[in-house]
């Protein structure tokens, strides 16, 4: 466990460029149907600006605010240029993307914590 959290602290910013691309292109790739996928839309919403979320803050734990209004603006963008390449907009899966990116923050604050944390012997 500590060594994949030292790997994404290593490599947080590749993995958060990486999570961004994604979510730019499932997004804003047009779609004529949605695809047939296990769960709520809502929650791949949650987990997806979760994870994005995640290493940065692992990485740069006093930039949270930044953090969080960089992410909100961009998730806020994505649903307005959605019903422009034939998507929808919604504001259910803007608070979504918002709560995930809370998660992903108090996870990587937890983390944080728990990695300095010494260990019981």
């Amino acid at each position: 466990m500590l060594k994949a959290i030292k790997n994404i602290k290593h490599y947080w910013l590749s993995l958060t460029v990486l999570i961004l691309l994604a979510i730019t292109f499932l997004s804003l790739h047009p779609l004529d149907n949605l695809p047939e996928a296990p769960g709520s839309d809502k929650t791949h919403h949650f987990i997806s600006y979760a994870a994005l979320a995640y290493p940065t803050a692992l990485r740069k734990p006093n930039r949270w605010l930044r953090i969080i209004i960089f992410y909100a603006l961009y998730s806020g963008l994505i649903e307005l240029i959605q019903p422009l390449v034939n998507r929808y907009g919604e504001w259910m899966d803007f608070l979504a993307n918002i709560s995930g990116i809370f998660i992903g923050i108090t996870l990587a604050f937890l983390t944080n914590k728990l990695e300095k944390k010494p260990l019981r012997q």
